[in-house]
């Protein structure tokens, strides 16, 4: 072990190339995506539909129930695709050192990107191949947490 390091958990299975930078976007975009899960999820519940009638007759605007119907599995569908997301990188970041949460920082988090892989290792005083190991393993266990290896 190599300054306090724990053993990094060497995958044993390769995780193809598109699916790596499919989680890597995935970690790029958690802010946006953790908000937008808060803002379907709220237009769910705002969502729920008024049957009350009260100056009877017929409403004036237009029913569509398959339409409605399509624009809520939609949504349901991308709610549980980004839910699972944002949970699945939440438990990873949050089991991190503190030392990979300044990667994951520095590298995917900090906007406008201030850091290349070599500013990100100096100032996490580690080298750049480390930081890219770091970097490996964070993406491989966000990967196995989605179940896509």
């Amino acid at each position: 072990m190599f300054r306090g390091e724990e053993l990094m958990a060497i995958p044993r299975e390769k995780l193809d190339r598109g699916v790596f930078k499919h989680v890597e976007s995935l970690l790029a975009h958690f802010w946006d995506y953790k908000a937008e899960v808060e803002k379907i999820r709220e237009e769910i519940i705002q969502a729920t539909p008024s049957r009350d009638n009260i100056g009877g007759g017929r409403g004036n605007l237009p029913g569509d129930p398959v339409g409605k119907m399509v624009v809520a599995l939609a949504e349901e569908r991308r709610l549980k695709y980004l839910a699972q997301a944002v949970d699945a990188i939440s438990a990873v970041y949050s089991n991190l050192p503190e030392a990979k949460k300044e990667l994951v920082r520095l590298r995917y988090w900090d906007k406008p990107q201030r850091y290349t892989w070599e500013g990100i290792a100096l100032e996490i005083k580690i080298s750049r191949r480390q930081a890219l190991r770091w970097r490996n393993e964070i993406i491989y266990q966000i990967a196995r947490r989605l179940g896509w290896m």
